[in-house]
């Protein structure tokens, strides 16, 4: 199949569906609908200016690092090949240093945004309000932590 024979990519409602389809049933540390994760980081993307690739990759960006969807899946699906970077982009890898994971981010284009929308729903406070104090601590220190490696201002 040849680039002009390929599908056009999936349009924002087609992968918001699958990204929620891909993490029924799971959930996030506080118990609730992994979806809400996911649509929260898409939101703060599509507020932060992101363009509709970046919403895309938002939706699925933890897809291949939980499992949810393949790497194999991911190359021959209808996106576009920004989108897919992204999502590879911040993925994180089993046994990966949290240096090359952030180099990883800022050299792809497009992903810093994504991982800054991901980061601050993991710290919002309303968020780590519901989980015990020691993990609400370790928690807040390595999202402060990823946020330096990134170059982001404190939240």
């Amino acid at each position: 199949m040849t680039t002009a024979d390929a599908p056009p990519p999936l349009s924002l409602p087609e992968v918001e569906a699958l990204a929620r389809r891909a993490h029924a049933g799971q959930t996030d540390k506080a118990g609730r609908p992994y979806a809400e994760h996911l649509a929260a980081v898409a939101e703060g993307v599509r507020t932060r200016g992101g363009s509709d690739e970046q919403i895309a990759a938002a939706w699925l960006h933890d897809a291949v690092e939980d499992a949810a969807l393949s790497r194999e899946w991911l190359a021959g699906a209808a996106l576009s090949e920004a989108t897919k970077a992204m999502i590879l982009a911040v993925t994180k890898r089993p046994g990966e240093p949290l240096e090359a994971y952030t180099a990883r981010i800022l050299a792809t284009p497009g992903a810093l945004l994504i991982k800054e929308a991901d980061l601050a729903h993991n710290a919002d406070p309303h968020r780590l309000s519901v989980l015990d104090a020691p993990t609400r601590d370790r928690l807040t220190a390595k999202y402060a932590h990823v946020r330096a490696l990134l170059g982001l201002a404190p939240e």
